[in-house]
């Protein structure tokens, strides 16, 4: 499974997702989006507005989400979700 993390520096959401990910034995890559311009411009367009994103082959959502992180530990998580409660935003 290839789950990917789109983070920015100094971003607790960002930390604390990979963090969890870890926790829960899943192997991810991480792309710093201030590093890739016209990755930010994708994910931006793709309608998320806050960081870390999320990208696995079943689901994708934005913000630390560590319900929908042992989902998908579990292998049940099928969704895209935006939490839009989280305050760190891409841009």
């Amino acid at each position: 499974m290839t789950v990917t993390v789109f983070t920015k520096p100094r971003c607790p959401q960002c930390e604390a997702t990979k963090r969890q990910l870890k926790r829960q034995g899943i192997a991810f890559e991480t792309v710093d989006l201030t590093e890739n311009p016209s990755t930010l411009e994708q994910i931006t367009q793709a309608g998320f507005r806050q960081a870390p994103v999320v990208i696995t082959p079943d689901a994708s959502w934005s913000g630390y989400r560590p319900d929908l992180i042992k989902q998908l530990a579990a292998g049940a998580v099928k969704i895209s979700a935006d939490a839009k409660t989280q305050q760190t935003v891409l841009a």
